[in-house]
Parts: C-alpha cells; structure tokens; sequence
C-alpha cells in the first residue's frame, strides 16, 4: 500500500494545474471507488453510504492477480519459561500488539484494518466455565476435547447448512460433536469500520470430543481435528452455497486457540470479548499485525495462522505451490493413512502467501515430524558453501534439498 502525497502548492499567478485522476491509496479505497456505492469515510470512517460487502477478493484483473498475495506485517511472542498460565500473558501479548500498530496497516477508513490477532493456548479453565454457562454441559478433561473459531455466514438458513457439513464431517470420522457456542463480541465498542463489518462473519466457537478410538492418544486426535477441519472447507467452499466463501475455521485444536479478523491492532481485545476475561489464561501468546503488501485484505487471512505468523514476502511462491501440488499424487504417510487424500489441495484456495506456507507446516507436522524440522526443510540455511557448517547438518539440509525446495 502507498500513501499519495499532496503535492506543493502553486506559486501566486500561475495557472492551476490540471486535477489529478482519483488515486487509491490502499485496496480498501480501490474496492469502494470501483463499487461506486460508498462515499470516502472521514477521519473515524462515519457519515458515509452503505458499502458493498467485500468478503472475497476479486478475480484476476489489471494489475491485480490473487495468485499475488503476499504480506508484511508485525509479529510478536511471549511465554512464560516455566508454562505457568496467567491472564497477564494476555494483557501484556495485547499490549505488544497495540505497541505494533505502526507494523499494520488500515484503508481509507482508518478504522478497518487489513487485519491483527492473537493465538493462545487453548484456555481449559475459562472454556470450561463458559461451557457451562453457554451451553449448559460439563467439558472432558484436557487433551480430550478440541475447540477452535469458525467464520461462518452470515445467512441464517446458510449458517446452518454450513453448520451440518460440518457435523456430518465430525460424525464420518468418528468424533463427538460438543456444541456450538456464540462468540460475544463488540463491533461498536471496538469502533470496527465499514468495509470490515461489510464483510464481517457470524463467529462461532465449535466444540468437539475425541472419539472412542482416540480417547488418550492426543496426538492421533489432533490429527484427527486436522482432517475434519480441512475435510470440512473443501466440501463447504466448493458446495454452491451462496455464502460459502464466509466458510473459514481458524483453528481446531486441543491445544491452540486463535482469535483473529480484519481488525487493527487496538480492536482486537475490544471485539473478542473472550480476551478480556480475567479466567482467560495462557502460558503463551503470538500475536500479529498484517499488512496486507497491494492485496485484499480479508477476515480469513488475518494472522495468527495455524501454526505460524509471518512477517515479509515468500518470493518464491508460485513455484513452491506447483511443486506442491505436482507431488500430491506421490503422498505418502503411516499416521495419516487413508486420511491424506481427505486433505488435498494442501494448499488452500485463496489463501495468502503465508497461508500457503502454513498449509505446508501443518501437513508436515501432522504426519509426524517435528517443528524445528520442518521448519529446517522449508526454510533451509545457506549451507553449500558454508564452510564453517558441520558435517551432519550439511547432510540434513542436502538430503531434504531432494524432498523440498526452499520457501525464499
């Protein structure tokens, strides 16, 4: 995104320079300029017209390709050394976000984002007492149960088809559907612009418990979650509904949580009233200013994502996605088994550049590896003429060379 800067004015006498064509000065005033439904919001984005939803980025045209979409942000961690959990790694992960503000970016109406969020630990103590609250049940213990957001549309009768996909997907793989509890959130108190609440979904907190089969192996049911998840957005998002593009789950986990949206980084405690919930604790927090480098901003690629944030450009992108779907036919994995054709495309339609690296991680980590090595194998170091590198992990990075090529 570019800011146009007004240029000096003329001197006494001379004759005025023609008017310059309208210039968008981020992809939030170009969608509202194109639409010819919006007038140009004022400093706190009041007083204008109705805005067309924008909940999906256009197709390819001009200079613009979705194929191209990249990021550039802020991002921040903090954890507690000795994984004591507190609502004070809240506060202090929130604050960092604030303190990043100048890392994200907003359109013409200062108050809509190009996107901002936290991911936590899944808060078992809080989500047990909003469980009982909200949905009137008693949660299993630890380990045993997966929660995570969804976006979902807006569209009541939609909703609910949306919603049954999803139950019919928990129910195939044998797990245990808990409920459905409303996210309360504050679109007002959180002074959410325009074009954000223009394409901003219905949220909601889904629930489930670990199947018989994955009761006390919390690594099989994660990788359970880890289907269903994707099992459940390629159906919903290629099955016709009008809506299905509001479709997006931001996490499945027993052990994450992600709040996220296309929010600044102050709105974020303000719109998730969850995050303000002294009973909401944490041993960690990530949290992430997007700024969304000449793309569309969108509630689903807000960061965190499932398993990383990221900050700067993958360069090498386009390759790295063909070379990834050139190879899905050769997939092969003793823990997923039969469940790995569930998750092609890997890659996510309309996902950003970090959404695609992220799809790639979480493959790589759910069929068995570990973070650091898949991290090694995506991002590998300089090490064919490293003189200095020792032996045996110039051979981890050579043998994995044949695998993977780099995300640069």
């Amino acid at each position: 995104m570019s800011v146009k800067l007004n240029p000096p004015p003329p001197a006494p006498g001379a004759p005025a320079a023609p008017a310059a064509p309208p210039t968008a000065r981020s992809m939030h005033e170009l969608c509202v300029q194109a639409d010819g439904q919006a007038l140009r919001a004022d400093a706190r984005g009041r007083g204008i017209a109705p805005v067309a939803p924008i909940a999906e980025a256009p197709g390819r045209g001009g200079l613009y390709d979705p194929a191209h979409e990249k990021d550039a942000c802020g991002v921040g961690f903090i954890t507690h050394i000795k994984g004591s959990a507190s609502h004070g790694i809240i506060t202090d992960a929130l604050q960092m976000l604030r303190n990043m503000d100048h890392r994200g970016a907003c359109g013409c109406e200062p108050n809509t984002g190009d996107g901002a969020g936290i991911l936590t630990a899944l808060p078992h103590g809080f989500l047990q007492k909003v469980a009982q609250r909200d949905l009137g049940i008693e949660l299993p213990e630890p380990g045993s149960f997966g929660a995570g957001l969804v976006f979902l549309p807006r569209d009541e009768a939609q909703r609910r088809e949306a919603r049954r996909e999803v139950e019919a997907v928990i129910a195939e793989h044998g797990q245990q559907l808990i409920g459905w509890r409303t996210v309360p959130v504050d679109a007002d108190a959180a002074d959410i612009g325009p074009t954000a609440r223009a394409a901003e979904p219905a949220i909601e907190m889904l629930i489930v418990a670990a199947g018989e089969a994955q009761r006390g192996d919390r690594e099989a049911f994660e990788r359970k979650l880890y289907v269903i998840r994707k099992q459940a957005a390629h159906r919903i998002r290629t099955s016709g509904l009008e809506q299905a593009h509001w479709f997006y789950i931001c996490s499945l986990s027993t052990k994450v949580i992600i709040y996220k949206g296309q929010l600044t980084a102050g709105q974020v405690d303000r719109y998730y009233l969850d995050l303000q919930d002294a009973d909401y604790t944490s041993h960690l927090a990530m949290v992430h200013s997007r700024f969304s480098t000449n793309t569309f901003p969108s509630w689903d690629r807000a960061q965190p994502m499932r398993f990383m944030s990221h900050n700067g450009e993958i360069n090498t992108l386009q390759g790295n996605v063909n070379w990834m779907r050139a190879r899905e036919g050769l997939l092969q994995s003793g823990v997923l088994g039969d469940d790995l054709a569930k998750l092609l495309p890997v890659n996510e339609p309309g996902t950003s550049d970090s959404g695609s690296f992220d799809n790639v991680l979480e493959l790589l980590l759910m069929a068995g590896r570990s973070l650091p090595e898949a991290v090694m194998m995506m991002i590998p170091e300089a090490w064919e003429n490293h003189e200095s590198m020792s032996m045996v992990r110039r051979a981890f990075y050579e043998y994995h060379a044949c695998l993977m090529e780099p995300w640069d």
